[in-house]
């Protein structure tokens, strides 16, 4: 029986010039790919090997936030798109870190890419412009799908340094 691993990913450099939507989708492409990049080769007891005690961040951990976080900002919210939690908050504010214990990455790494297709499916040909309305603990917000955009990026880029700290734990592997 083979060990499943991890795939390994030819990342796509990040754009150097283009229009706003380029920039865009391409920073957050290449961001996208990088965890994946964080992951590559790694068995799923590695994918699930946490950070430093008493954390429980893995990088398995961080593929099922980012799947997570894919589907409540494109398609929940700036889409309106009425779809299951993948995970249950209501018990468990952290639900998708610590559901990478249990979680089969083959299967993890498959609904990731999904939900990024599902994502650039609910983007396409929206103006950066659109808006949505979101209720917070801080009151009734409208966010556009250009903040939506910045704000991914942002997400990924913070992960991928914790991505990039935890793979170098496992097995010393460093770089962008």
């Amino acid at each position: 029986m083979t060990t499943w691993r991890a795939p390994e990913i030819d990342r796509t450099p990040e754009p150097l010039v283009g229009d706003e939507r380029t920039m865009l989708e391409g920073w957050l492409d290449y961001h996208r790919e990088t965890l994946l990049q964080k992951c590559a080769g790694l068995t799923a007891e590695q994918l699930r090997t946490a950070s430093v005690e008493p954390s429980s961040l893995s990088l398995l951990g961080l593929v099922l936030h980012m799947t997570d976080v894919e589907r409540s900002w494109f398609r929940q919210r700036f889409a309106g798109e009425v779809l299951p939690d993948l995970f249950d908050y209501d018990t468990d504010n952290d639900a998708d870190f610590h559901a990478a214990a249990d979680a089969d990455p083959e299967a993890a790494f498959a609904t990731f890419r999904a939900e990024v297709e599902a994502a650039r499916a609910a983007t396409a040909g929206r103006s950066l412009d659109e808006t949505f309305q979101l209720t917070r603990s801080d009151g009734n917000r409208t966010f556009s799908l250009r903040w939506t955009y910045v704000h991914m990026i942002e997400e990924y880029a913070r992960h991928n340094g914790h991505a990039d700290l935890i793979r170098e734990r496992i097995d010393g592997v460093t770089g962008d």
